[in-house]
């Protein structure tokens, strides 16, 4: 287990080593989250790395990682623990027959049938420390789960009504991601130190995909990352994130190019852009336009 680090250059350091290029902005927010003990709220578009800092600060500091993955309908059983029915009509059915109730209803309602969820593990002592609770795309639940969660991380304790109530021995450290397709509640946004994610600039994104694609060449790493940069602010349904980025040089390698064409940008859109209309608003020319754009701004490195 790696000790928390003391200082905002040892965050920098700890994520660069597992590949995760933050910004100073980001590494202080980290910093504090863990020295405070405070959860983390990290909001932004889609594909900006909000997931991924979970994922490589538990893998950097080897705690366990816990996803909560959010979607619309989530409600507290579903995120804590549910009892598994089965398992219970099954003992029932065993002990039919015998006259102590009493004993058999006890003994249903334990952790012995008990299914645990993401929220009831994370509470839970870890090998390694406490462990790194990831609450992500908050933004698809609705109100009622917010407030469950608040209560939920205000004291970093669940309740279950046949076990009682069930309190983490060290808070585990916890990030919630949102991509914003809704306003999160103020009162849960306050509990956490807040850091709005946003696409990277094109020096740093140059330095992710030197730290994910190693082997593909400077200048063809210069002409992606520029590309994508350039497509970001084209009128796009969904603009692509860092992960596109990393995903479309993997697939260049993949065909051996050694630097862009309209034709290989046409051929392989759809490692970059996820839906028909955008892919068709850069087919052909818009494509050359934007490459040539590209090319014409790139100093030579």
């Amino acid at each position: 287990m790696t000790q928390i680090p003391t200082s905002i250059d040892a965050v920098e350091t700890l994520l660069s080593g597992q590949g995760y290029v933050a910004s100073r902005a980001l590494a202080t927010v980290v910093f504090l989250s863990l020295k405070l003990g405070r959860p983390l709220f990290l909001e932004g578009e889609a594909g900006t790395g909000k997931t991924e800092i979970a994922k490589t600060l538990a893998a950097a500091l080897g705690r366990r990682l816990i996803r909560l993955q959010c979607y619309e309908g989530l409600d507290a059983a579903s995120a804590v623990a549910e009892w598994n029915f089965a398992a219970q009509m099954i003992a029932i059915r065993t002990a039919e027959g015998t006259s102590d109730r009493d004993h058999l209803k006890a003994e249903l309602f334990t952790e012995d049938y008990l299914i645990e969820r993401p929220l009831l593990a994370a509470m839970r002592p870890q090998p390694g420390g406490a462990p790194v609770l990831l609450i992500d795309e908050l933004d698809r639940t609705d109100e009622p789960f917010e407030a469950f969660l608040l209560e939920a991380l205000s004291d970093f304790q669940v309740t279950i009504p046949e076990l009682g109530t069930i309190k983490a021995p060290e808070p585990p450290i916890v990030i919630l991601t949102s991509n914003r397709t809704r306003e999160v509640h103020d009162a849960l946004k306050r509990r956490c130190l807040y850091h709005w994610v946003d696409y990277p600039t094109f020096d740093r994104e140059l330095q992710i995909l030197h730290s994910r694609a190693p082997e593909a060449q400077s200048q063809l790493s210069r002409e992606i990352v520029a590309f994508v940069q350039k497509l970001r602010r084209e009128d796009l349904f969904k603009r692509p994130g860092v992960a596109e980025t990393i995903d479309w040089a993997k697939c260049l390698l993949a065909l051996d190019v050694i630097a862009l064409s309209p034709e290989v940008i046409s051929d392989t859109l759809g490692a970059i852009l996820k839906y028909q209309d955008d892919i068709q608003k850069l087919q052909g020319s818009e494509a050359k336009r934007l490459l040539d754009e590209v090319k014409r701004e790139l100093v030579p490195a």
